[in-house]
């Protein structure tokens, strides 16, 4: 998809998400699809950060296609936003030219696992080799470290969490899913995000949904309206001296 410069379609797509923030927002408060289901004490991966400051971070997976990927850069360009991106392993050989420029534009990149498994089916030795061969591949393009990691599908157990903090990786969720990988449209996307967003949110995209390039500029639009400033995902979370609560929310120690 070419970069959307056209402002009417912009304003038209800004009229149609207040109106749905208007008629909904009560109601989304008290739906969101995305929670911590599991019950009693858990090794947790960090769903959102305890903030005050009103930072929050975008993330892109990616694991097929890179159609609507430079529309997204362009964005995040024009916008001066950087972001995070979770990368698959067999995308990042697929692609390393993407890689290179996702790196080259100031964001963020993790390993989102090297074959996209469900991680919580693995043992401790398939875990380890996912994250180190995902990691070792990201790196090799892009000369970075790799510090995050999102579990494919959000899918994860305690063997899994303790797996990825023994090995000095951050383990990452979301608190606010965007739900494009459904293909809603660009109206919808920005409702969701917009809607849900507060101070330490962590959102979840993706690098080649349907309607995300052109949902992108009315989120940044509308978050930074609502006094919202954005961070990749490794300036937002602590990293040290910290607790996680049952909600997966991260705090700095003595303050949950």
């Amino acid at each position: 998809m070419r970069f959307i410069t056209i402002r009417f379609k912009t304003l038209v797509l800004s009229l149609a998400v207040l109106l749905a923030l208007c008629a909904g927002t009560a109601a989304a408060a008290g739906a969101e699809a995305q929670s911590v289901y599991f019950a009693g004490a858990r090794s947790l991966p960090i769903y959102s950060v305890e903030r005050e400051d009103r930072r929050v971070a975008l993330s892109f997976d990616c694991a097929w296609g890179v159609d609507y990927t430079d529309s997204l850069l362009e964005t995040l360009r024009k916008e001066k936003v950087r972001a995070t991106f979770f990368t698959v392993q067999f995308w990042a050989e697929k692609y390393p030219a993407y890689l290179k420029k996702i790196a080259e534009g100031g964001h963020e990149i993790g390993t989102h696992s090297a074959t996209h498994p469900y991680m919580s089916r693995l043992t401790k030795t398939e875990i380890e080799k996912e994250l180190t061969t995902s990691s070792e591949a990201i790196e090799k393009v892009t000369g970075r470290r790799v510090e995050l990691f999102r579990p494919p599908y959000g899918d994860y157990d305690d063997l899994l969490i303790d797996t990825a903090n023994e090995m000095g990786l951050y383990p990452i969720q979301w608190d606010v899913d965007s739900l494009d990988w459904k293909d809603l449209s660009a109206s919808d996307i920005v409702s969701r995000i917009v809607s849900r967003a507060k101070s330490g949110s962590i959102v979840l995209m993706h690098n080649n949904g349907l309607h995300t390039a052109e949902a992108l500029p009315i989120v940044i639009d509308t978050l930074r309206a609502n006094g919202f400033e954005f961070v990749p995902i490794g300036e937002l979370i602590y990293r040290e001296n910290y607790t996680i609560d049952h909600t997966g929310r991260q705090f700095p120690k003595n303050a949950a």
